[in-house]
């Protein structure tokens, strides 16, 4: 029964994960593809260039809620004393279920979304400072830059110090720490090609019109 439970988690969250919103929004308000529109990312910020700010905002809203909801249902399972380091590690996966699924839903071929927003929604779920703090950065790189890949790895890169000032030496939680690091990889592995764009200027900025 214990391990159905915590099968069921992981299995719940990725499903929650892979729940396609930018590609749904893109069919029923415009009858596109995001794959084959923009830069081919079923995430907000492709929805923003293509639909525009309303569906953009609702996307991230909706990927956002993923990444919480599959931790909180976790919590919830396998938590409901407190934690252990044991559920604390079954948690952190379901959180990175719920990434596999936006990155890799198996609606879509495979092909989804960075999971930024997602990956915010998860860290809200775990420790919501760090979520907070982490979007707090993001927003002031994205003032300066008006770039979002910029922004999204200033971001991922703080979070493994922000989760250590979180929680500090003496309460860190190792399954939390793995995760903020994984995170970070994910984030920059997944912005890859975005990086390349950087460093040559030719990344779009918000706002600006794309040739």
């Amino acid at each position: 029964m214990v391990l159905l439970t915590e099968l069921s988690v992981l299995v719940a969250g990725y499903l929650l994960g892979s729940i396609p919103c930018g590609w749904l929004a893109g069919h029923w308000l415009a009858g596109v593809d995001m794959r084959q529109e923009g830069s081919g990312s079923t995430g907000a910020t492709n929805v923003l260039r293509v639909l525009g700010k309303g569906p953009a905002l609702v996307v991230f809203v909706l990927d956002v809620f993923k990444g919480t909801a599959a931790v909180l249902l976790a919590k919830t399972l396998l938590q409901p004393q407190g934690f252990s380091l044991a559920s604390d590690w079954l948690v952190v996966a379901a959180g990175v279920a719920a990434l596999a699924g936006h990155i890799w839903p198996v609606w879509l071929g495979w092909k989804g979304g960075k999971a930024v927003a997602t990956g915010l929604g998860m860290l809200l779920g775990l420790a919501w400072p760090v979520g907070l703090a982490c979007l707090g950065i993001f927003l002031i790189v994205l003032s300066v830059s008006r770039i979002v890949s910029l922004s999204s790895v200033v971001a991922a890169l703080a979070l493994p110090l922000l989760m250590l000032a979180s929680f500090g030496a003496g309460g860190l939680r190792p399954a939390y720490l793995s995760l903020a690091l994984l995170t970070t990889v994910l984030v920059v592995w997944r912005h890859r090609s975005n990086l390349q764009r950087l460093r040559a200027g030719t990344e779009p900025r918000l706002g600006a019109k794309r040739s």
